[in-house]
């Protein structure tokens, strides 16, 4: 007699397949930047145990809205005034940060965090780049959804869906803190990126997810988790390109992809229970997916691969340090009797 997995094996379930299936259409249609879809499948699905509603598709609606027209409002302030654009730039990711603490939508505060980075980036360097970046985003959020829509009807919530607990709130000090601390993990990347954002557009979304990431990660563990999940993310990618190797397709693309989300997405929702946090895990997909999505890129420019995976994974690595060393001394400085963070399931 056969029984139907339980909800934390449907939900791995369509986790991996949303995911797989983005990743497998972007590169199919060659969108503009293929990794952007499967990154916020995974942030989308981690995230929710249900269908978008209304309501949210029109909030990610206004959200792609607001992202794109204040990211190509700031290109002309960071042309002609650098340092004004800067400090705006860097007031919109606190006030982004800040919005998800403080109890709003964190997968929103993550979208608006990496919309307006990476179009702003673009945008200095090349008009017609930033118009590139937009539609990329656009697409990648549409698929995206699409992808949670058909992965929640092939796999639904058994039992009575409940309500989702409220998030957490931080006091509005701590929020501040937080966020700031996220914002200027983010803010290094971003700088780099303006100088070439064709070549270190990966290095912005990788220092996104480590702002959502530093955000409830303690600086005792963030070695371990943010270090930790950056060098799994690596090991997972390289995994991932030689068996691909084996048959060069997009079906085998698919499966691989469908294989390897079961096998973090088993430790994510605990059916494999790890000491590492699902935040961990999560992260540590997301690394995989961009490392893996340049790389295939590269090979099909003619590119040396394995080089430009080596520069890219000492970047990815020296950010995550960075993280590291702004989540210590944050904490440093914190005062005294703050209560340190939880790390919370994705």
């Amino acid at each position: 007699m056969q029984t139907s997995p339980s909800p934390p094996g449907r939900r791995a379930l369509r986790l991996a397949t949303g995911t797989a299936l983005t990743l497998a259409i972007s590169f199919a249609f060659e969108f503009p930047i293929p990794v952007i879809a499967p990154v916020l499948a995974v942030f989308l699905l981690a995230t929710q145990n249900r269908p978008l509603s209304l309501k949210a598709a029109l909030a990610l609606a206004l959200v792609v809205a607001g992202t794109t027209g204040s990211g190509l409002l700031l290109v002309p302030v960071l042309r002609y005034y650098p340092f004004a654009g800067v400090l705006l730039v860097g007031l919109c990711l606190f006030l982004a940060f800040r919005a998800g603490l403080r109890g709003g939508n964190n997968l929103v505060a993550t979208f608006l965090a990496a919309g307006l980075t990476m179009i702003t980036a673009a945008g200095v360097a090349d008009q017609q780049l930033a118009a590139t970046v937009v539609g990329a985003l656009v697409k990648g959020l549409l698929l995206a959804v699409l992808a949670s829509i058909l992965s929640h009807a092939l796999f639904l919530e058994t039992g009575p869906v409940l309500a989702k607990p409220a998030a957490r709130v931080m006091s509005q000090a701590m929020a501040s803190r937080v966020a700031l601390q996220a914002a200027l993990v983010v803010m290094p990347a971003w700088l780099l990126a303006m100088n070439d954002p064709a070549s270190y557009m990966p290095i912005i979304m990788k220092s996104v997810s480590l702002g959502r990431q530093s955000c409830t990660t303690s600086a005792r563990d963030a070695a371990r988790e943010l270090l930790g999940s950056t060098a799994l993310g690596g090991l997972l990618a390289v995994a991932f390109w030689f068996s691909l190797r084996l048959f060069v397709n997009i079906w085998m693309f698919y499966l691989w992809m469908l294989l390897f989300g079961l096998i973090v997405a088993r430790k994510l929702y605990r059916i494999r229970p790890t000491r590492y946090s699902p935040g961990f895990w999560l992260n540590g997909l997301v690394t995989m997916i961009i490392l893996l999505g340049q790389s295939v890129q590269d090979s099909a420019a003619g590119k040396d691969v394995y080089r430009a995976f080596a520069v890219r994974m000492a970047l990815f690595l020296a950010v995550t340090a960075y993280a590291c060393l702004m989540l210590q001394i944050f904490e440093r400085f914190a005062p005294r009797g703050s209560v340190s963070l939880e790390r919370n399931t994705p």
